[in-house]
């Protein structure tokens, strides 16, 4: 590839945009990556902000074209399945695939984005310059404005790339331009996190599962760490007699979590410490259209499409765009006015396509993983798997273990429960014909 292309500008030096300037940079390209934060390998995390990764099978197809996922996947937990905690009795474990052996993986978000930063800025090309947040920007010049320690700067590029989260300040300066359009649809429903420590230096709970707590009207999930202790994260309502609102006193905090999570008031000394000063988090769908502005502007992971966290596919689905935008770009001879629209015709179906999944497991996990209806379906589920492989295959399997697209995913599973349906009908009809006949016979 050239070397003389023009400077790429990419907003946001998270998780998708590190990747991304590790795509570009490989294509040739010279890449300014700007971060609002200051640089987090050197930094303080931020307290309750670090929700770990379910890091599946799309995600590891990006690194995999850089050459980083044994690196990542070298302090990766696999878990293999759902561990249901109920509120009496003990826990009951569902296996994600049929033949078991199938794992997402958990990972922490941190480490991950310290990974592909390092990958990003040992290429040649790539600079990064932190503690800089964007003000302003015109799409039809490429020229942006930061705020930054020293005071605002100018800098300008052929193409600027927004992948700086749900938040987007690219957004937010398309939408003051009058470029895009956006919705907003945030759930009444927040997340906390807290914290299971090792007992003895060992998991205090399985490692290979991700335990779910489903309480109908809230839920909580905990993710294994490779330091042996768990990240758990407590989804609740905001507002409410039930909500994060109505908990103040250490006393009251203690009677909820004893009358409805029981077995994790033992294993969380810092409960009350945890619930009192982590903050409580959003959770929202973000629609954004267009997803680029004259060829030279474009949106991608987060900052065009953001999902709530519950089918894990967040960090993953944003990775596949930095995949099908590569793959865009070599389709189209690198003209980048021809493959920012076609990257948002391609992607922005699969995008709407997962996010209805997402709100569709939110129920799912919270309301159904318990009830022996859901684990009987499961059951057939796995059952139809192993008589019909490689013809039927479960939605959780398509979406974690394959890069399926999610549209196609959506449509095939539909097919697949029509015919289900369809053969369950039949054998319904065939039982009561059978039923009829043997009455026939006794009569004669």
């Amino acid at each position: 590839m050239s070397t003389e292309r023009e400077e790429i500008a990419v907003v946001g030096a998270g998780l998708a945009g590190c990747l991304l300037a590790c795509f570009l940079a490989r294509r040739g390209y010279p890449v300014a990556l700007y971060e609002r934060r200051p640089d987090p390998r050197t930094g303080k995390v931020e307290r309750g902000r670090s929700i770990n990764l379910a890091l599946s099978e799309r995600g590891l197809d990006a690194l995999r074209r850089i050459g980083l996922d044994q690196q990542v996947m070298a302090d990766a937990l696999p878990m293999r399945g759902r561990m249901i905690h109920p509120v009496e009795g003990e826990p009951q474990f569902q296996s994600y695939s049929v033949s078991g052996d199938r794992a997402i993986n958990s990972i922490s978000r941190g480490a991950l984005n310290n990974a592909l930063l390092d990958a990003a800025t040992a290429l040649p090309g790539v600079r990064i310059a932190f503690d800089h947040r964007l003000v302003g920007l015109d799409p039809t010049t490429g020229e942006m404005t930061f705020e930054t320690p020293q005071g605002k700067v100018t800098e300008t590029a052929s193409v600027v790339l927004g992948a700086d989260g749900a938040g987007s300040a690219v957004r937010g300066q398309l939408l003051a331009y009058g470029a895009v359009t956006e919705s907003l649809d945030f759930l009444d429903y927040g997340y906390k996190e807290l914290t299971i420590p090792p007992i003895g230096g060992e998991f205090a709970l399985d490692p290979g599962a991700l335990h779910i707590w489903p309480r109908g009207t809230s839920m909580m999930i905990a993710l294994p760490n490779p330091d042996r202790s768990f990240t758990c994260t407590l989804f609740w309502p905001t507002h409410g007699t039930q909500s994060f609102a109505s908990l103040g006193s250490p006393a009251a905090i203690e009677t909820y979590f004893a009358t409805h999570y029981p077995d994790l008031v033992p294993l969380a000394p810092n409960l009350v410490d945890d619930y009192q000063h982590n903050p409580v988090g959003v959770l929202g769908t973000v629609r954004c259209t267009p997803w680029q502005v004259a060829g030279r502007v474009g949106l991608l992971g987060d900052a065009a499409h953001a999902i709530v966290p519950f089918y894990g596919q967040g960090a993953n689905c944003a990775f596949e765009d930095v995949v099908e935008l590569d793959r865009c770009l070599d389709e189209c001879g690198d003209q980048w006015a021809s493959a920012l629209p076609l990257f948002q015709h391609r992607r922005q179906a699969n995008a709407e396509a997962i996010a209805r999944m997402a709100l569709t497991n939110f129920v799912e996990m919270r309301d159904k993983v318990a009830s022996p209806v859901f684990q009987t379906r499961k059951k057939i589920e796995h059952a139809l798997e192993r008589a019909l492989p490689g013809r039927y295959v479960s939605q959780y399997e398509l979406v974690s273990f394959s890069t399926t697209p999610y549209a196609e995913v959506r449509r095939r599973v539909r097919r697949q429960y029509g015919v289900v349906g369809a053969v369950a009908a039949g054998a319904l009809v065939a039982l009561a014909g059978a039923a009829a006949a043997l009455g026939r016979g006794r009569r004669g």
